[in-house]
């Protein structure tokens, strides 16, 4: 399974790197701390997560949809700290055993697919009970303007031209529907400076299958 955005990938793999010198690596580093055992890193894009796993986490298969994201992010497992597969497949169908992980990291992969209570029913069935769930999206903005501004942004250009992105989405309210306990979560604007940007909402928490 997979989908081709070649355009988006090749412009969201250079965002990527300015996105971690701006401030983004430091979360990518927040996400996966503590992390330990068998990890399902659902969306893994050109792989930027991947230097950061601690080395308690005995392995990481990383699942993208998109081949030349996919490409990137085996290069990039190559020189990972902990041993990594990449593999293609869709959130809404991971290629993992009933619960197999340990933990599930999502990481700005919730804003685009198609169904994002589909993908967090796949998620809780990989996990282990009591396994933990990672993520890091941009979420919908908690001020009526710019909340606004989202909406208007989801019905014109904005998932067109960044593959199916939605800005607008109250990702940490799916999480909970999916029957997950939120026990960490931190709201942050990203970048923190500058005139707020539709995706600007950011959410970085840890929920485990109830």
């Amino acid at each position: 399974m997979g989908v081709s955005h070649p355009v988006f990938a090749r412009l969201f793999a250079r965002a990527s790197v300015a996105m971690d010198a701006a401030g983004a690596a430091t979360h990518r580093g927040r996400l996966v701390t503590g992390l330990y055992g068998r990890v399902v890193e659902v969306g893994a894009g050109n792989g930027r997560n991947l230097p950061h796993y601690p080395p308690t986490v005995t392995r990481v298969l990383a699942v993208e949809p998109e081949p030349r994201l996919r490409a990137l992010a085996r290069a990039a497992a190559a020189t990972a700290p902990v041993p990594v597969t990449v593999t293609a497949g869709v959130a809404e169908a991971l290629p993992v055993a009933d619960g197999a992980a340990d933990a599930v990291v999502l990481s700005l992969v919730l804003c685009s697919v198609p169904d994002q209570a589909v993908a967090l029913r796949e998620a809780r069935r990989v996990l282990r009970p009591g396994g933990e769930l990672r993520f890091y999206e941009h979420v919908v903005a908690s001020t009526p303007g710019l909340r606004r501004a989202q909406r208007l942004a989801d019905a014109t250009l904005w998932p067109l031209l960044c593959a199916g992105c939605h800005t607008a989405r109250d990702t940490v309210g799916a999480i909970r529907a999916a029957g997950f306990t939120v026990t960490a979560l931190d709201r942050f604007r990203f970048p923190a400076s500058g005139i707020p940007a539709p995706a600007s909402p950011h959410v970085l928490g840890t929920a485990t299958r109830a």
